[in-house]
């Protein structure tokens, strides 16, 4: 492995891309584990809220950004699982108010973009931004609103191009 030089002119090692990707990752939080004191904190917290959260997109597209309600379903910062009963932190090494995008729907009016773009919003590979865009284009195949969409605009040669 090279060494690196740091601000100060320091020659160090630079730690292995695994290592410095782990702090990347996204860290899932099991619902069952956490104690009766962690459920009743979230319970006073969700009380002691002095705000509303805005109910449509009408009432959040001029709102703050980076979006503060991280309980909104189109927020990026976490993934709440109901069936699993966990929360998956999207972002740990970011807070809230340090995230650069942070509503799935300000980023959907953006319009198209690349797979490598979407894994940096989404902290996810391209490899499994792929995957998740082939899960979905499967999904809607099933519920035939691929065919509809082409009935109506013509065949695609890929659904990008719908």
């Amino acid at each position: 492995m090279d060494p690196v030089r740091n601000d100060a002119g320091d020659t160090t090692r630079d730690p292995a891309p695994r290592q410095r990707r782990s702090r990347l990752r996204p860290k899932t939080i099991a619902g069952k584990r956490l104690t009766r004191a962690e459920i009743q904190e979230g319970i006073r917290l969700v009380d002691d809220m002095w705000y509303e959260r805005p109910k449509t997109r009408a009432d959040c597209v001029d709102g703050p950004r980076p979006c503060p309600f991280v309980s909104c379903k189109f927020h990026l910062y976490l993934d709440v699982k109901d069936e699993t009963q966990s929360i998956k932190l999207n972002f740990p090494h970011l807070e809230v108010w340090e995230m650069e995008h942070s509503c799935a729907l300000d980023v959907s009016e953006q319009g198209g973009m690349t797979l490598e773009e979407v894994g940096h919003i989404l902290n996810l590979t391209r490899e499994r931004v792929r995957q998740v865009e082939v899960a979905g284009i499967d999904k809607l195949k099933r519920v035939s609103v691929v065919e509809d969409i082409e009935r109506i605009f013509g065949p695609a040669t890929k659904f990008e191009d719908l």
